[in-house]
Formats: structure tokens, sequence, C-alpha cells
């Protein structure tokens, strides 16, 4: 008796082409390495001291070369103590016991010059552009994880049901899409009102789910009338087993190439909310914050923290839409 191998599935044929693409497994790479870089500051690995004034205020990148120094009229713990005040009989005692405490009062010393310069506290811009770029990808993995688990449990819904059901569905469909993107998220936020990053994850969540909605439906619609279906009928599966146990893996691809792109898109869309004012709270840091800060750092020409933010984010975003295209061509069953 001759054994036949097996056909492979559909993702084994999408790994496969992914394989064949140079440009999608570089992105892959680079998208990796984005995670790499969360996970390890998530752990306190690095960037864990982005808060310490390790530099002068607005200190240059190395390569620019140092320039004056905000602090270079500070005196110093040698300055040596303040001369005498005859008309303050407790300044020669006070004088003293600053001059005795003066190396444990002394502050650490600060740096000219960053690998990439400093904002105005003087934080390292690389290892804030580290920790923000934490908060923004798990804004954009989060909440775009919310959007597809919403859009496709009322896609099935509505499309295996159909009729008042579809109906009620698609009028929220019709109200949420009538209104512009952004304007509905300024909306949601305004509600909320509450700063902070689950705040930002419910507003692009509960904002976002009618793109995953209307492709979900589609398919459920298709999927619901076909054999193996049917056959989960007559063995007397309920209507959740048959919408989630047996339609939902032969659609799940739909789901995660619309979280691919979602997460690029809110990404983008959490440094708009910080910078216009309803993003992150004060003492978190995001791409979208530096972004703020960056506009009035340009004023004084200080501009390698806006410089570092968008690189990140522009090289995150290119990276994962071109991994997403592929994906998207990988999955799709016509193309052999």
């Amino acid at each position: 008796m001759t054994n036949h191998p097996s056909s492979p599935g559909l993702w084994a044929l999408a790994w496969r082409r992914l394989r064949g693409d140079r440009v999608a497994m570089a992105a892959l790479a680079v998208v990796a390495l984005f995670l790499a870089m969360l996970a390890l500051s998530s752990a306190g690995l690095i960037a864990a001291d982005w808060e310490k004034e390790a530099g002068v205020n607005y200190a240059p990148p190395s390569f620019i070369g140092a320039q004056e120094s905000f602090l270079a009229g500070a005196a110093g713990p040698d300055a040596g103590p303040p001369p005498p005040n005859e008309f303050d009989p407790l300044a020669d005692g006070i004088a003293q016991l600053r001059a005795q405490a003066g190396a444990a009062l002394a502050p650490e010393p600060r740096r000219e010059t960053l690998p990439f310069g400093a904002d105005k506290w003087g934080h390292d811009v690389i290892k804030k552009t580290i920790k923000g770029g934490e908060t923004s990808i798990v804004v954009g993995l989060v909440a775009a994880l919310l959007a597809v688990s919403l859009g496709t449990v009322f896609g099935a819904l509505s499309g295996y049901f159909g009729g008042v059901v579809d109906d009620v569905f698609n009028w929220f469909y019709s109200i949420f899409t009538s209104i512009p993107s952004i304007l509905m998220i300024l909306t949601v936020a305004a509600v909320l009102q509450q700063r902070g990053v689950a705040t930002i994850v419910l507003i692009l969540g509960l904002t976002g789910w009618t793109g995953p909605y209307r492709l979900m439906r589609a398919e459920y619609m298709k999927h619901k009338a076909r054999e193996y279906v049917m056959a989960a009928d007559a063995i007397g599966a309920s209507h959740m087993r048959r919408m989630f146990s047996h339609i939902f893996p032969n659609v799940s691809h739909v789901a995660l190439v619309q979280m691919s792109i979602l997460v690029v898109g809110f990404i983008k869309a959490e440094v708009i909310l910080s910078f216009l004012g309803f993003g992150v709270p004060v003492g978190v840091v995001s791409w979208g914050s530096m972004l703020n800060e960056a506009q009035n750092e340009l004023i004084l020409g200080k501009w390698w923290q806006l410089t570092a933010a968008a690189t990140a984010m522009a090289l995150l975003v290119t990276a994962f839409s071109l991994f997403t295209d592929a994906l998207r061509d990988a999955l799709d069953p016509k193309l052999k």
C-alpha cells in the first residue's frame, strides 16, 4: 500500500511563500527586533533608567560635539563657601554645614554630549525613544487585538444569523463609518476624559472594529452554507460551536491580516492623540509625547529628539506595512 504525502496546509504554504520573499523576511526581522526591544524594556533590562539626568540640558549628539552648557555657570561642590554675611548671624554656621555636606549633596556629573543627544531635562534620547516605543507598540498591539476581537464577534453574529441581528449590527456599522475616524476618536476621547494608556487602548479599539467587522461578516455569510458547516449541523453542533470551532479556523487568516494592518494604523493614531494632548498622561513617555515636546525644541534648533522618535516610528511602520502586504499575498488562496 502506497503512502501518499499529505498536502501542506494554508499556513505551511503561506510560510513557504514568505520565506521566498526577501523583502518580507527583512521586514519581519525589523519587526522582531522591535518586539524584542519591547520585551527587554518591559522587563527593565534596557532603558530602565531613562529618567536619569545623564546629560546637561539639550546636550547635543556626540557627532556634533559639545556646546555651551546650561550648567556652565553653576557652582560646583568645590566652589567654596560664600562670603560671610555681616547682616545674618546664622550665615557662617550655614556655610560651614554646607561645606561639610558638600560631597554628599553634590549632584552627579552630567555629560556635555550623549550618543544621540538629550532633551531639556537631560534624559538620554536613545533610552527615551526605546521606552517611548514600549508604550506606542503596546498601545498598537492591544488596541488592534481589541478591535479585531470585537469585529470578529460582531461579524460572526451578523453574517451567521442574518435577519434582524444583521440589520442591528449594520445600523451600528453605518453610524461609525459615517463619521470621520479622527473625529470619532476625539469624540470618544472627550467622553472618557481620563487620560492613560488603558484609555487610549479603549478609544482605538472601540472605534477601529468596523474594518474587521465588514470582512468577517462577508466571510461568515459565505462559509455558513458550506458542506462542512451543514455536516456539523447534522451531528447536532450548536451555533456557537459552528461559528467559532468550525468556521473561524477557516477565516482566521483574515483576522490576522486585519490585526497586522490595524497595528500600524493605531501606532500612528497614538502619536496623533499624544501630539494633540489626548494621549498618555504626564510621566509616561511615548513617541507621540516625544514629538509633542520636540515641536518647542525645534524653535531652539534642537532637532535630535524629533529625529529619534520620527525615525523609530517610520522604521517600524514601514517594516510592519511591508510584512502585512507580504502576509496578505501569502495567505491569498488565489495565488499559486
